[in-house]
């Protein structure tokens, strides 16, 4: 039988054990704030501008869910996204093309290989002035503005009084030169195009200028319930494109919608891509599965996008 003497002497080991236990577990919370983890740390998002609206409110509802994650981000243009993506400055980027076979490759020998996971389909919308009556364009008449065949607005409404056309992009190292430059097969615009800083500039010049066709993200104009695009809604209309080889009087002419993104009938579409190139499991890879997964992708639905991982039901109101 232990003598009382050694039973305190045990009892006071088993105190200290579980002492030294339980300082350990709460200072593990502290760990778990500082540590990149999927759902905890610290990581700086480089983002294309296009897509503001959206990232804010995923990032929002992010760190409103995991407390000890934060999302440091930056905005810019497409191309220096990935530039600092290439360059380690940021791990994870959210961009409407894939990176490049070369790109690739030049991670790989880094040996970094990116992790590339689709979002949602945007669409690039086209916006004119109030008092522009010719919100119906075909998409020859795109084609033929963007490949200088079409300089002034009396080639395609020859009653119109409106004169030179001018088309403001929002950065010429955007996506959205890129992509009609990919979309028509051109190396460069006419004189007739030019770029402003960033998309609220382009619905300014648009708003202030009566000649002027702005090429910007859907995503600026696509939630309604978004006090931003509600505001900007109010200052353009948006034209409706047909589908490519529809060239009758009477065709349909399709707005940026959900609806027909999903579906195709609008014609300037694309994918938005979030690439990680962390090597393990950490903020980045939790962030984009957040992203893709149901939370996310009913906020991309929400924004007026369509979701990658979710389908789009179409319903036509007739009056």
């Amino acid at each position: 039988m232990k003598s009382p003497k050694k039973i305190l002497d045990w009892f006071v080991v088993v105190v200290w054990i579980f002492s030294f236990l339980l300082i350990g577990a709460c200072g593990g919370n502290q760990d778990q704030k500082n540590s990149d983890t999927p759902t905890a740390g610290r990581i700086k998002v480089g983002i294309d501008d296009s897509y503001r609206l959206l990232l804010e409110a995923e990032i929002f509802t992010f760190e409103t869910v995991y407390k000890y994650a934060h999302i440091d981000t930056i905005f810019k243009t497409e191309a220096d996204v990935i530039n600092d993506f290439m360059n380690d400055t940021v791990p994870l980027i959210i961009v409407n093309r894939k990176l490049t076979e070369q790109q690739v490759a030049y991670l790989r020998e880094r040996q970094y290989i990116p992790k590339t996971t689709k979002i949602a389909i945007d669409a690039v919308a086209l916006i004119v002035n109030n008092e522009n009556t010719d919100t119906s364009l075909f998409f020859r008449n795109i084609k033929d503005i963007f490949q200088g065949k079409i300089t002034s607005w009396n080639q395609i409404n020859p009653k119109t009084k409106l004169k030179d056309i001018k088309v403001v992009f929002d950065n010429f190292k955007s996506g959205n030169p890129r992509y009609f430059k990919e979309k028509f097969a051109i190396d460069s615009f006419p004189s007739t195009c030019f770029a402003a800083q960033n998309n609220s500039e382009v619905i300014k010049y648009v708003e202030n200028n009566i000649n002027a066709i702005g090429i910007i993200s859907v995503n600026w104009i696509s939630d309604p319930a978004d006090t931003v695009s509600h505001n900007f809604l109010k200052r353009f209309k948006v034209v409706g494109i047909a589908m490519e080889g529809d060239n009758d009087p009477g065709t349909k002419f399709y707005r940026p919608f959900p609806g027909y993104i999903a579906e195709g009938s609008y014609p300037f579409t694309r994918d938005v891509f979030c690439i990680n190139r962390q090597s393990y499991s950490g903020l980045a890879h939790g962030f984009s599965s957040f992203i893709a997964g149901e939370k996310g992708q009913y906020i991309v639905l929400h924004s007026g996008l369509v979701p990658a991982a979710m389908p789009v039901r179409l319903v036509e109101i007739k009056h």
